[in-house]
């Protein structure tokens, strides 16, 4: 019974130490670190590239390059252990007249993305949280 009692306690402790650092993982980790961010980056740029609203804010940017920053800026900011070496936004987006319907289309292009690639309200919400900062610093107009 003795050692009954000591299986099911170690059993327990792993479940609880398992739950505890799921809980405490990062939002990096939840949303599938490197190769997830890339490939979100991926289809996020391509429904940009497709949006008619805001595209031509993009029409003559180096898209490797943008693709690179953005996966860098989200894996620094999520958590990850990249180091984003771009622009920051105000610099980046000066001149452009990015108004606030134009941020806002981006980031329902960025939610058609995250939907397609099932990524739970919670990290969502998150992510955007970590973004949507940035709003101020890029809108112009």
């Amino acid at each position: 019974m003795r050692l009954k009692l000591l299986v099911i306690s170690a059993f327990l402790t792993i479940l609880a130490a398992e739950s505890a650092s799921a809980q405490q993982a990062s939002l990096y980790q939840r949303l599938g670190g490197y190769p997830a961010i890339k490939a979100v980056v991926d289809d996020f740029v391509g429904n940009v590239a497709a949006d008619r609203r805001i595209n031509r804010f993009f029409a003559k940017s180096d898209i490797p390059r943008l693709k690179r920053n953005l996966v860098d800026q989200i894996c620094a900011g999520t958590g990850g252990n990249c180091i984003y070496t771009g622009r920051d936004m105000k610099t980046a987006h000066a001149g452009m007249g990015v108004r606030g319907q134009d941020f806002n289309a981006l980031v329902q292009d960025l939610q058609k993305t995250l939907r397609k690639f099932k990524v739970p309200k919670k990290e969502q919400g998150e992510l955007l949280a970590i973004l949507g900062p940035m709003k101020s610093d890029i809108v112009t107009r």
